[in-house]
């Protein structure tokens, strides 16, 4: 194709989940109802972590922010996906599509960091739990959190930024229901061997390196937890990580498919199935994982609903 026949695409269209018209009412129904509870979920923990006082502890301000991340994950892609539902209108600008992906880049990565500073909270806690004041400060905590924001903006704005020397002008038909990175790359009329490459090594490093830390954590949790004589101190710690442990499972499982080994194997189906798992369902299933095993969130809970009820009356 000569450089004067090329036509450069602007904006591009979704094809989402289905092209069966007669399923688009009931998906939509059923993601908005998950929309709704994931949204419920994550800022009304986020609410009640800072309304409680009680829960101003290390351990629930980074449960604060991994509950944020994945309200912010969750809304750069569902939204969008909910109009197109009800849309015969897919089109999705190019600035919006690169800022969709922008925010949910974040979101994920920043959920990386986030995961391995509850892990090592966990294990300073069970395994050092006399320096736990001093190495877990709120200090520290509010440091972490921001050092784990900061890297998840950078990496996203890495890609973005590399995304911007591709030229689309092949098709501006992606066949998924978001701006996923690696749909771009498959209608660029720019190789974008560069990008993939990047993609591959900070999603590797980023995702072994932390998902590493993690089962080094909880490896050394474990033999701490062990050890102890008590069999309620036991059990109350097993419950704690238990959750953690699940909710990493469920995240990693995805992402390792996803970015670690791109297109070695998944179809195109698979991958819609991947993506769906990570962008909508972990963050709806978050806040339940943390919360309905945790003892102290639900008193707080109690608390607020028993106060509002009394005021109300």
């Amino acid at each position: 194709m000569t450089e004067e026949n090329k036509t450069l695409v602007t904006e591009f269209v979704l094809t989402g989940l289905t092209d069966r018209p007669g399923l688009r009412v009931p998906l939509f129904l059923v993601f908005l109802v998950i929309y709704l509870i994931t949204m419920m979920g994550n800022l009304g923990l986020v609410f009640l972590i800072w309304k409680d006082p009680h829960l101003h502890t290390p351990m629930y301000l980074f449960l604060g922010s991994l509950a944020f991340a994945d309200a912010c994950s969750s809304s750069s892609v569902t939204p969008k996906m909910l109009i197109n539902f009800l849309s015969k209108n897919h089109v999705i600008s190019l600035f919006e599509c690169m800022t969709q992906f922008y925010f949910f880049g974040s979101s994920a990565t920043i959920e990386c960091f986030l995961l391995v500073v509850m892990a090592y909270d966990r294990y300073v806690a069970i395994c050092n739990p006399l320096l736990y004041p001093v190495v877990m400060s709120n200090n520290v905590c509010t440091q972490f959190i921001g050092v784990s924001y900061f890297l998840g903006f950078i990496h996203s704005a890495v890609h973005v930024g590399l995304l911007f020397r591709l030229t689309f002008c092949r098709s501006n038909v992606i066949h998924y229901f978001y701006c996923e990175i690696l749909q771009l790359f498959k209608i660029s009329c720019t190789d974008p061997a560069v990008n993939i490459l990047l993609v591959l090594i900070f999603s590797t490093f980023i995702q072994v390196l932390t998902f590493m830390t993690i089962i080094i954590s909880y490896t050394l949790v474990l033999f701490a937890i062990l050890k102890k004589k008590s069999e309620n101190s036991r059990s109350k710690v097993f419950s704690t990580c238990s959750a953690h442990l699940v909710s990493v499972s469920l995240f990693y499982g995805t992402l390792f498919f996803m970015y670690v080994r791109p297109g070695s194997g998944p179809t195109e189906d698979h991958d819609k199935l991947y993506s769906l798992f990570y962008t909508i369902i972990i963050p709806l299933l978050n806040p339940f994982i943390y919360s309905l095993r945790n003892k102290e969130v639900i008193v707080s809970t109690l608390k607020i609903i028993t106060r509002n009820v009394k005021v109300t009356f």
